[in-house]
């Protein structure tokens, strides 16, 4: 085997990386689970209601950023480690939840 692959392998950088990957692997599955969860609840809450609720549209924006901040971590695309190892994700979409009120018929 070539030594410059020996010390790749051998790098504890990367397995270091490689450990978190796997955990946040099993962290993004439990993320998209409650995303599921949520959307049920907000569909539910949406018909007894007859309105969105704020607070969980404001969870899910944040839910779907950090399962976004996972995937670029996952994907190589980021070196920085998502939640908790870093802030957790901020709700600066820009997206105004009044302007989903206009599909409540």
């Amino acid at each position: 085997m070539n030594d410059e692959v020996k010390q790749r392998l051998q790098n504890t950088e990367t397995w270091t990386r490689v450990l978190f990957m796997l955990l946040f692997f099993f962290v993004q599955g439990g993320v998209k689970f409650l995303i599921m969860l949520l959307a049920v609840f907000q569909t539910v809450s949406t018909l007894l209601a007859g309105q969105t609720n704020t607070q969980l549209l404001k969870l899910g924006r944040q839910l779907a950023m950090y399962d976004y901040q996972i995937s670029l971590f996952l994907t190589f695309n980021s070196e920085r480690r998502p939640f908790p190892f870093s802030a957790w994700p901020a709700d600066t979409s820009g997206y105004n939840s009044s302007d989903n009120q206009g599909n409540q018929g």
